[in-house]
């Protein structure tokens, strides 16, 4: 059997040691935390409140991976149907907005199909960056209102330093007759890519991993500090080593690569160039649970600190004590951009005094808990500099034979089902590497 090694322990860990299982092939899992998970993992706090990191659900069609957490969490799920919010100055439009102008400023929804009609009747231009998609979908009124202004909060970059690679059903383009429809009725149809989705009964989304563990040999608290692909060795903080023949990592790009030695300095320049951004989570716990209608509200206003909101009490009615609520709020920062500078517990007032702004928390509402954390990595900004500097470090990995996998070794905006996925592609790619050395071996010997 060959000695295989897998680095991180979410999603696409598992899902990479869900493939070598097939193959009879336990490997070893490392992880730097105390736990396993990864950003899947989900945590308890007193008297009862269940947070995941970051708004986790799962909405797959696909069927297999539908049958594997289903049977990971015993048939114990909740099945939901989502309801999509937003937050514009002072108005609680449906998601997605360009379908739910109704109830907006009159002067606001005349601009915005006036623009709509105009875009539509231009010849169609070259698209280049997501700003262009934005005006030819839209026009400017609509774009600069929402989905520019939330790119800057939720990218920390401006719609004309991305691409489009990333959209895919994310954003809706509607024709003039749905936007005509939802601005002149309040009970325009609900368009969304997600229309339902399960969730675990208890414990959290980490639960989904739960029938997984097994399948890996686990080493806690093991961060990698060096990876030596000539001689197959990786070194970690705590002192130990561990010689691979066969490795797929999962650890962010930016890290991984100056831990390998020898790399390039073209190699180096590439990876400082890969642009994330990273969050700060605010928990609260209230004393009520009819706390929103939505599962999810995103924020445009930019002197609102948090960019979207979750309610963890609405997914199970075990990640809250009975007849309580909780938030999760999301605070967005990036190195390249934005850098996050002060401590992840200078945010919780900020955010419970935008949450009583906007009308979510009343003043006679007690907090039961409040929390924060800091996550480095959260979403991968898809600036005009990802694909270059991807390839080239893509092509490095792939030259020294070290698979990748998950959001941040692909580098790619990856949901639940899609990091699992990548996970096996890279396990299997692996093995089929390892199995082609292994015939060139024997080829040589002959």
């Amino acid at each position: 059997m060959p000695n295989a090694i897998v680095l991180g322990t979410g999603m696409a860990g598992f899902g990479a040691a869900h493939r070598l299982r097939e193959e009879g092939i336990t490997p070893i899992m490392y992880d730097k935390n105390a736990y396993y998970g990864g950003h899947t993992m989900s945590f308890r706090h007193e008297p009862g409140f269940v947070f995941d990191i970051g708004p986790h659900i799962s909405f797959t069609k696909d069927e297999r991976i539908q049958g594997l957490f289903a049977d990971s969490v015993d048939q114990l799920y909740e099945t939901i149907q989502i309801s999509l919010n937003n937050y514009w100055r002072g108005y609680w439009p449906q998601h997605p907005v360009q379908l739910h102008l109704h109830g907006l400023p009159e002067d606001v929804i005349v601009k915005v199909i006036a623009d709509f009609v105009e875009e539509r009747q231009k010849p169609e231009g070259p698209i280049d960056t997501y700003n262009d998609w934005l005006m030819a979908s839209f026009g400017p009124t609509f774009a600069e209102l929402f989905p520019k202004q939330y790119t800057r909060k939720y990218h920390l970059t401006t719609a004309e330093n991305m691409s489009t690679d990333w959209l895919g059903p994310r954003i809706y383009r509607p024709t003039l007759e749905e936007v005509l429809r939802g601005a002149i009725s309040a009970s325009s149809p609900n368009i969304h890519y997600i229309t339902h989705f399960r969730y675990p009964n208890r414990g959290g989304f980490v639960s989904y991993l739960r029938k997984f563990v097994p399948f890996g040999d686990i080493r806690l608290n093991h961060e990698l500090v060096s990876v030596d692909p000539r001689a197959r060795q990786l070194a970690f903080s705590n002192g130990a080593r561990a010689g691979y023949d066969l490795l797929v990592s999962s650890v962010p790009l930016p890290d991984l690569v100056p831990m390998i030695r020898g790399t390039p300095p073209d190699v180096l320049e590439a990876a400082r160039r890969l642009a994330c951004s990273s969050c700060v989570l605010v928990n609260i716990g209230v004393d009520r649970e009819d706390i929103s209608s939505a599962h999810m509200t995103y924020f445009y206003d930019e002197d609102i600190c948090f960019t979207r909101l979750g309610f963890p009490h609405m997914l199970s009615p075990n990640n809250a004590p009975k007849g309580m609520g909780s938030i999760q709020a999301e605070v967005y920062f990036a190195d390249k951009y934005r850098p996050f500078t002060g401590r992840p517990a200078d945010l919780i007032e900020p955010v419970i005094g935008d949450l009583r702004r906007c009308g979510l928390l009343r003043d006679s509402d007690r907090i039961m808990c409040r929390n924060a954390m800091y996550l480095r990595y959260a979403n991968i900004i898809f600036d005009l500099d990802r694909a270059a500097a991807l390839a080239t470090v893509h092509g490095y990995l792939d030259d020294l034979g070290i698979s990748y996998c998950g959001r941040y070794g692909d580098w790619g905006y990856m949901w639940t089902d899609e990091s699992f996925k990548s996970g096996e592609a890279a396990a299997g790619a692996a093995l089929s590497r390892l199995a082609a050395s292994r015939v060139q071996r024997q080829v040589q010997m002959a």
